[in-house]
């Protein structure tokens, strides 16, 4: 399965809630809902569409999953909130148990073994493995080289600091654009993918 991660982030790099002012207030974190005046249903809303229509799984880490479960299964008849309910999820994390995994189609990758299970996934035949969020563990999945695509919505703003998703290990890794789509709001979504050697 390719692993196709999409995020929203700022010009300097921050993920950290764009969701909400409560979603993740880490740090001290005050800029929560920062996507919202960037948002153009039609680019980005048609990119999220896309990264889902080729979706066999979801992958997440714990935060984002509980976001995610606590938000989508009360907007069934959507055809977002319906797709997103219907697919195979996986969350990786240490404190969640069995008992916890209220949402539709979810299933527990302890935190320890994270890496070997969804190398394991990534290996395996299927479609995409598609992650949104989870900052932590998509900094692991590009440790590790798991990352297939790496879906950038680029907002127009500078945060300041918080949470991001790429290493800081000192590691070199080149990447190719594929695409990339503006719109009228000056957000732009890039599409990278790993070079390839040569």
């Amino acid at each position: 399965m390719r692993i196709v991660i999409t995020e929203f982030i700022s010009l300097d790099g921050v993920v950290q809630a764009p969701g909400g002012p409560q979603e993740d207030t880490d740090g001290g974190f005050a800029h929560g809902g920062w996507s919202h005046p960037y948002f153009d249903e039609e680019v980005l809303g048609g990119a999220f569409d896309a990264g889902l229509a080729g979706a066999e799984a979801l992958l997440f880490g714990r935060r984002t999953w509980q976001t995610m479960a606590g938000a989508w299964p009360e907007r069934a008849g959507d055809p977002f909130a319906d797709r997103m309910n219907a697919l195979k999820k996986y969350v990786v994390s240490s404190t969640l148990g069995e008992a916890d995994l209220t949402w539709n189609n979810t299933s527990l990758i302890p935190g320890d073994q994270a890496v070997t299970r969804i190398r394991e996934l990534h290996e395996a035949e299927g479609g995409d493995l598609a992650m949104m969020g989870s900052p932590t563990l998509v900094r692991t999945l590009l440790s590790e080289g798991l990352v297939d695509e790496l879906q950038l919505v680029v907002m127009p703003v500078l945060l300041g600091g918080g949470k991001t998703i790429f290493p800081d290990d000192g590691g070199k890794r080149p990447m190719e654009l594929v695409s990339t789509t503006t719109a009228k709001t000056g957000a732009q979504v890039c599409v990278y993918r790993p070079a390839t050697a040569g």
